[in-house]
């Protein structure tokens, strides 16, 4: 909290929301005057990313669509409405103000139903006992069930994908606004700011089965509720990131495996450069954040992907907090917390030619759950880890890993120094001020 008094009267400023209040000689009247114009003064959707904060400050910076004229500037109320501002005045600069919350699939999962789709169906014919294990399904009929689903989820995916264009920020007014089951595709573009809204990720309603997927077979489910594919200078802040209504720990089996109904929460990839991903809640997802998606990508991954992320809460996700291919990320004053009974796998991916530098981060991890395994080797790829703190103690975390995981002996040394860092916390204070501020509705 930071106090100033200016003639006489206090304005406080709280988690970067100004409030007034009254001081010992000013009006009511006078108050309300002085609140009006601090209010009328800060407008989420014209802030840009802060000179030297992260990656996505680099060269021209990150401005969305602060320089909007008033025809660019849109405040939508339903899904309709926000794909239609979308494509409203190409990639001329645009303000998009998401009030309350919109919802691709508030009709339910059966308006996307191709005509004779049954589920008890696809399961009847794909059981294992029925159809084994050695074979896929990509050479049926299209009015097989296996056609019918693959129709049903092609139109689930017209319905709930909307691309972004350059030069736009999307932002939730007031404390209220989300989106819900939406995938938002900032594909190919620059210049992009999302702040300020509970996004929860897309149910995948037709998830496909593949008898040939390990030797059980799998689930395999699309859509992510983010992903910056191709795109560079985006910065995505202030959000809430979750499963929401639908945590995996509700979702069926069949066959003997989890219908899987969930990919990423926010994945950037395919040449994605520059991103600032700050001060979010990331919340009770599995598989949360590749940047990187594949090994055979280097064509266009190499000498890019370079993301930073900090004072953002990741809590209750199992995995990729996140996971990397080749890019250059930076991870500091970040909040990992591993819940109590939660299904936990690991949170930092070093996967190839990656370059993690990972400092200034807090762990809290329940009894039972190691230090050793915050971190995952995927490939050869040294990293830096330093001055992190688990449980308030600070903990080598590259050492402890090796110590009990000889078997996926990690290198220290990223190659790189971070410079565009905004204020570094102490790792202590991280988890309090991270609490006060991170997520949907702290801003104002």
């Amino acid at each position: 909290m930071r106090t100033h008094i200016w003639h006489e009267h206090v304005i406080t400023s709280i988690a970067g929301c100004a409030a007034l209040v009254l001081g010992v000689t000013g009006s009511v009247a006078h108050a309300q005057t002085q609140a009006g114009r601090a209010a009328q003064a800060h407008d989420l959707g014209r802030e840009t990313l802060p000179v030297g904060d992260g990656w996505g400050s680099e060269g021209a910076g990150t401005s969305g669509g602060s320089a909007a004229d008033a025809a660019h500037v849109h405040t939508v109320t339903t899904w309709a409405g926000f794909k239609a501002a979308l494509k409203a005045g190409g990639d001329a600069p645009k303000i998009i103000k998401v009030k309350g919350v919109i919802d691709p699939v508030a009709e339910g999962c059966a308006s996307f139903a191709a005509p004779g789709y049954d589920f008890d169906a696809y399961l009847e014919k794909y059981s294992p006992e029925n159809w084994g294990l050695d074979t896929d399904l990509s050479g049926e009929p299209a009015d097989s069930p296996e056609g019918l689903r693959a129709v049903s989820a092609a139109n689930q995916d017209t319905a709930i994908k909307v691309n972004v264009p350059a030069n736009t920020t999307i932002v939730g007014v007031g404390k209220g606004a989300g989106i819900r089951g939406g995938s938002l595709q900032i594909k190919g573009v620059d210049n992009v700011i999302l702040r300020n809204l509970t996004i929860e990720a897309p149910l995948d309603c037709f998830p496909q089965w593949d008898p040939t997927d390990t030797d059980t077979g799998a689930w395999n489910s699309e859509y992510d509720a983010v992903v910056v594919y191709g795109s560079t200078h985006v910065w995505v802040a202030n959000n809430t990131l979750t499963d929401g209504r639908y945590p995996d720990s509700t979702l069926p089996t069949y066959f003997g495996q989890t219908y899987q109904q969930h990919d990423g929460l926010l994945d950037i990839v395919r040449g994605a450069n520059h991103v600032t991903v700050s001060w979010n809640s990331v919340e009770d997802h599995d598989k949360t954040m590749l940047i990187g998606n594949s090994d055979s990508a280097g064509a266009t991954d190499t000498g890019k992907l370079k993301v930073t992320l900090h004072h953002n809460k990741f809590e209750g996700v199992v995995e990729r907090a996140p996971r990397v291919r080749f890019g250059q990320v930076d991870s500091y004053n970040n909040h990992f917390v591993v819940n109590e009974g939660q299904s936990y796998g690991y949170t930092f991916g070093v996967g190839i030619s990656s370059q993690l530098y990972a400092s200034h981060n807090a762990f809290s991890l329940p009894a039972g759950v190691s230090a050793a395994k915050t971190l995952k080797k995927w490939n050869e790829a040294p990293l830096t880890a330093e001055n992190n703190y688990v449980n308030g103690r600070k903990t080598d975390l590259i050492a402890v890993h090796n110590a009990e995981i000889p078997a996926e002996t990690l290198q220290s040394g990223a190659g790189w120094t971070p410079t565009l860092r905004t204020k570094v916390d102490s790792p202590r204070a991280v988890p309090g001020i991270v609490a006060g501020r991170a997520g949907a509705g702290k801003v104002c």
